[in-house]
């Protein structure tokens, strides 16, 4: 039997399978315009908006337009994307001033990991000394 956590999309007990679509997944949502963000940048493939729990002053989701679950899902054929990704977190944190003091770039792959929404997206923060290690 499936079981879905509605608020996350993962299964509630281990090795159950959970399927988001593009049509229910939030961030696909949010990307078409559906869902109400705090965008700071939209291209054609790739979407950033305002984390609304933000663990720093900034903090901010960089994520593909199409729908890929998580790093298990990319493709060879991905890697230009995945690429766009990083300069897009790069510049955004160049626009934030950010960049000079630093900055980090993390990707949660996994409930067990901290990824809460089951599209692939980076978080980008800073503004503040950050921990090492994290978590």
């Amino acid at each position: 039997m499936m079981v879905r956590d509605d608020a996350r999309g993962f299964a509630s007990h281990p090795g159950e399978e959970v399927h988001v679509t593009a049509e229910s997944c939030l961030f696909c949502r949010i990307a078409a315009g559906e869902i109400p963000a705090n965008v700071v940048r939209s291209e054609e493939d790739v979407v950033a908006f305002r984390d609304i729990n933000p663990q720093a002053p900034l903090h901010v989701l960089v994520i593909p337009r199409r729908h890929i679950p998580s790093v298990p899902a990319l493709e060879a054929a991905d890697g230009a994307l995945v690429g766009r990704l990083f300069l897009v977190a790069r510049d955004i944190a160049r626009e934030e001033g950010v960049e000079e003091a630093g900055y980090r770039l993390v990707v949660n792959v996994g409930p067990a990991a901290g990824q809460s929404v089951p599209h692939l997206h980076l978080h980008v923060l800073g503004g503040r000394e950050l921990d090492w290690p994290p978590g």
